[in-house]
């Protein structure tokens, strides 16, 4: 495992004994800004190199998988139990990406000597929004299907109104509010400004700030993960709560996810590395812009659904062994 993973296992272990450690909310907070600005600063200085065409393909891909992701789980999340509301707003995190599962992924890469493209967050940035839009679209979708379907039963106004129509009906505010903040949301605004500004400085411009931005990176990535493990830790508890079916889903879905990102990858003709970080974006669930978009926009889900699957169960999976596995099977495939 990498350094940095040992912060998160210590965070789990801190909570689990009961310990009083925490870190203040205005670091972590500063800390998210950091690791943001500072992915897209390093992804904006390549980027100032390559030309935007050519990525094309690339950032098609991206939009591709963080629309098709959520059409994919949402049927197996209905069949495991779950309402449609609530299976839309998970479809929502698992078509998102995790900006610190990237991070840890490509500081993996670098210790095992990998390769990767320098413009990979350009990726990350890309792929964060199509997630979150895709799953709102399905909580229309199905909420209209059901009441189409209840119309067809001759069921009248007054019969749909009850707890049943409640359950699967989202309240979703003005969705041209929704679609601006998950936009301009802090997330994709820092990443997407840090490519900006890399981009338009280089290398050169941005050496100034670079002992700042790029040279403590890795020490900021491991107390930003000792944060998580402790809020990871006290998810734990959630997972009685919810049962078997959601363990196996929060652990089994990211890879075969990472499966359908390195295909994708392999088909672009993509490297080893590469095909490793579309593994780990496709496998990996947001649990910062998603649950923040999907609290304004389907009120009616369980938010701590989903938050435990994709905070509790996957992103440990991922960065404990899902990192690992993907790289020995695009390592295989690379080679086969």
């Amino acid at each position: 495992m990498d350094v940095v993973v040992w912060f998160f296992l210590l965070g789990v272990l801190a909570k689990l004994l009961k310990s009083d450690l925490r870190l203040p909310e205005p670091l972590y907070e500063t800390l998210s800004i950091y690791l943001l600005l500072a992915i897209g600063l390093k992804g904006g200085i390549e980027l100032s190199r390559q030309s935007l065409w050519e990525l094309f393909p690339q950032i098609a891909l991206c939009v591709g998988l963080g629309l098709l992701i959520p059409v994919l789980v949402m049927p197996v999340l209905k069949a495991l139990g779950l309402r449609a509301v609530d299976a839309a707003a998970m479809a929502a995190h698992y078509g998102s990406v995790s900006v610190v599962t990237f991070a840890v992924g490509l500081a993996y890469l670098n210790a095992q000597g990998i390769a990767t493209s320098s413009h990979a967050p350009l990726w990350v940035a890309v792929m964060e929004a199509p997630g979150i839009m895709a799953g709102i679209v399905l909580a229309y979708w199905f909420a209209r299907d059901t009441r189409t379907q209840a119309g067809a039963n001759g069921l009248s106004a007054g019969a749909t109104s009850g707890a049943a129509a409640h359950a699967t009906t989202p309240a979703v505010g003005g969705l041209r509010g929704v679609i601006h903040d998950v936009l301009f949301g802090k997330s994709i605004l820092l990443l997407m400004g840090g490519l900006f500004v890399g981009a338009v400085m280089g290398e050169q411009g941005v050496a100034p700030i670079a002992p700042l931005f790029i040279t403590p990176f890795k020490g900021v990535l491991a107390l930003f993960l000792l944060e998580l493990g402790l809020v990871a830790g006290a998810r734990l508890g959630d997972l009685r709560r919810y049962g078997v079916r959601l363990i196996a889903f929060g652990v089994l879905a990211p890879p075969v996810l990472a499966l359908l990102g390195m295909a994708g990858a392999r088909a672009l003709g993509l490297g080893v590395g590469d095909m490793v970080i579309f593994a780990v974006l496709a496998a990996s669930a947001s649990y910062i812009a998603a649950p923040t978009a999907m609290r304004m926009a389907l009120p009616k889900a369980n938010a701590a659904l989903s938050i435990t699957a994709s905070l509790g169960l996957t992103f440990p999976f991922n960065i404990v062994l899902g990192v690992p596995l993907y790289t020995h099977m695009a390592v295989w495939w690379g080679s086969a």
